[in-house]
């Protein structure tokens, strides 16, 4: 008889349930404004509250809500565009040299000895906020894609999203 807590096996379980809003979809929204668009809302708050890590001229950098590794930052523009086409020389040059300080904070604070950057342009590459442009920069280290994504289908996060972006903010101030 099925008692309704599954199955008795050998395998430990780790439970993720904040990952439930990710896949139902909360703040993934595909935005159509500004009003609507959560890379607009997060500026509003403070650095504390929506894990915003360094303000630049014209663009941020935010730890990801959703992260796929530890110290996942997002380098989003303040302005309200999709596409790396619409940005001017100078928030493209910015989101650059903020990738390239996150890249240099990230190695210090936490010792990543590799990272992924990226965008996703427009909602059929996979980006989540098609919107509003943002590159991801994901540290990463050796064996960090083991069983537990592949087959688990889950990340091991060691650490609270608010650590993690004390962390990085401290190490960013000192770079500056």
């Amino acid at each position: 008889m099925d008692s309704g807590v599954g199955i008795p096996d050998r395998w430990a379980r780790l439970w993720a349930p904040h990952r439930m809003a990710y896949l139902t979809g909360e703040n993934r929204s595909l935005p159509t404004n500004e009003n609507e668009c959560p890379f607009c809302e997060i500026p509003k708050k403070s650095d504390e509250e929506s894990l915003i890590v360094f303000r630049g001229n014209e663009n941020y950098a935010v730890l990801n809500l959703y992260p796929y590794n530890p110290g996942h930052l997002l380098i989003c523009t303040y302005r309200h565009v999709a596409d790396l086409t619409e940005l001017s020389d100078s928030e493209r040059s910015e989101m650059s040299t903020l990738a390239a300080t996150a890249m240099r904070v990230l190695r210090e604070v936490s010792n990543a000895a590799g990272f992924n950057l990226g965008m996703n342009q427009g909602a059929v590459s996979g980006a989540g906020v098609a919107a509003h442009i943002h590159q991801h920069v994901i540290p990463r280290w050796s064996g960090d894609a083991n069983f537990m994504p592949l087959i688990g289908q889950t990340k091991v996060l060691p650490k609270l999203l608010s650590e993690s972006r004390n962390e990085i903010a401290s190490a960013w101030t000192a770079q500056r």
